[in-house]
Protein backbone atom coordinates (compact mmCIF):
# COMPACT_ATOMS: atom_id res chain seq x y z
CA UNK A 1 0.00 0.00 0.00
CA UNK A 2 1.41 3.15 -0.88
CA UNK A 3 1.17 6.00 1.52
CA UNK A 4 0.85 9.91 0.45
CA UNK A 5 2.02 12.74 2.87
CA UNK A 6 -0.82 15.83 2.75
CA UNK A 7 -0.17 19.25 4.27
CA UNK A 8 -3.86 19.68 3.15
CA UNK A 9 -6.81 19.71 1.10
CA UNK A 10 -7.77 21.71 -2.01
CA UNK A 11 -10.39 22.36 -4.84
CA UNK A 12 -13.16 20.50 -3.34
CA UNK A 13 -16.09 19.52 -5.82
CA UNK A 14 -18.55 17.09 -5.64
CA UNK A 15 -20.21 16.02 -9.08
CA UNK A 16 -22.72 13.20 -9.22
CA UNK A 17 -22.43 12.08 -5.37
CA UNK A 18 -19.14 11.83 -5.90
CA UNK A 19 -16.70 14.17 -3.98
CA UNK A 20 -13.48 15.07 -5.05
CA UNK A 21 -10.53 17.00 -3.51
CA UNK A 22 -6.99 17.76 -4.24
CA UNK A 23 -4.46 16.66 -1.65
CA UNK A 24 -1.72 19.42 -1.41
CA UNK A 25 1.60 19.83 -0.03
CA UNK A 26 3.68 23.39 0.54
CA UNK A 27 6.37 23.93 -0.93
CA UNK A 28 7.51 27.19 0.62
CA UNK A 29 5.99 29.82 2.86
CA UNK A 30 7.51 33.49 2.44
CA UNK A 31 6.44 36.78 5.09
CA UNK A 32 3.32 38.31 4.34
CA UNK A 33 2.58 36.04 1.01
CA UNK A 34 0.05 32.98 0.41
CA UNK A 35 2.24 29.53 0.90
CA UNK A 36 2.92 28.19 -2.27
CA UNK A 37 1.28 24.62 -2.88
CA UNK A 38 1.10 21.92 -5.07
CA UNK A 39 -1.17 19.20 -5.76
CA UNK A 40 0.10 15.84 -5.64
CA UNK A 41 -2.74 13.84 -5.33
CA UNK A 42 -6.31 13.49 -6.06
CA UNK A 43 -9.26 11.67 -3.48
CA UNK A 44 -12.54 10.73 -4.39
CA UNK A 45 -15.44 9.28 -2.51
CA UNK A 46 -18.74 8.95 -2.59
CA UNK A 47 -20.73 11.36 -0.29
CA UNK A 48 -21.34 8.55 2.31
CA UNK A 49 -17.72 8.01 2.50
CA UNK A 50 -17.20 11.63 3.21
CA UNK A 51 -20.15 11.24 6.06
CA UNK A 52 -18.29 8.19 7.56
CA UNK A 53 -14.90 9.70 7.70
CA UNK A 54 -15.76 13.36 9.10
CA UNK A 55 -17.32 11.24 11.96
CA UNK A 56 -14.25 8.79 12.12
CA UNK A 57 -12.25 12.44 11.87
CA UNK A 58 -14.65 13.87 14.63
CA UNK A 59 -14.01 10.56 17.27
CA UNK A 60 -10.35 10.88 16.64
CA UNK A 61 -10.32 14.59 17.48
CA UNK A 62 -12.32 13.94 20.86
CA UNK A 63 -10.32 11.17 21.67
CA UNK A 64 -7.02 13.43 21.51
CA UNK A 65 -8.77 15.77 23.73
CA UNK A 66 -9.97 13.55 26.22
CA UNK A 67 -6.61 11.99 26.47
CA UNK A 68 -4.47 15.33 26.66
CA UNK A 69 -2.71 15.30 23.44
CA UNK A 70 -4.58 18.33 21.88
CA UNK A 71 -6.40 21.17 23.46
CA UNK A 72 -9.24 22.97 21.53
CA UNK A 73 -9.55 26.50 21.11
CA UNK A 74 -12.68 28.70 21.18
CA UNK A 75 -13.44 30.53 17.83
CA UNK A 76 -12.39 34.21 18.33
CA UNK A 77 -15.09 36.12 18.63
CA UNK A 78 -15.55 39.18 16.12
Amino acid sequence: MQTIYADGIANMLLVDGVVRFDLVNVTSVEKDKEPNVRSNATVALSLPAVIRIQDQLTKMIDKMVEDGILTKNNPAAN
